[in-house]
């Protein structure tokens, strides 16, 4: 049995930190080095992000999210800025997931994982703060 969590681990998040480093880059001009720096991961890892051979399963769906879309440019922004405390930067990566799995955005990847979900409706915003049964736009 694979929960939500474990989608979110294996693919959204590298998908929020491709989108991140993409627009680091593509944004704000940083080089791979800095880019590395800002986010706390190898100059490797920001090429396999950029190159999406991490990331890259999820990166589309995310990337059709305006309000997930909204929140990589807030955190790239802070990061950039360099003002904001971690704590805060960390807040806003947990609001965008949150956002992933408020929006359905993992369900399908999600019933990949598990076959057995594909008889039952997708559950995947259960445990979400104000969830009303119903998928937020």
């Amino acid at each position: 049995m694979k929960p939500p969590c474990m989608i979110v681990v294996q693919y959204i998040l590298p998908a929020l930190r491709t989108a991140i480093a993409k627009e680091l880059i593509e944004k704000y001009g940083l080089r791979n080095t800095e880019v590395a720096e800002k986010m706390n991961v190898t100059p490797a890892a920001v090429t396999q992000y950029l190159n999406k051979s991490r990331g890259g399963t999820a990166s589309t769906t995310i990337e059709g999210s305006s309000r997930v879309m909204g929140l990589v440019s807030e955190i790239t922004r802070d990061l950039v800025e360099g003002e904001s405390p971690v704590d805060m930067l960390l807040l806003k990566m947990c609001r965008a997931c949150q956002a992933v799995r408020a929006e359905g955005l993992i369900c399908d990847l999600h019933r990949e994982e598990m076959p057995s979900l594909r008889q039952v409706s997708c559950a995947c915003s259960l445990g979400l703060v104000g969830w009303s049964g119903e998928r937020q736009k």
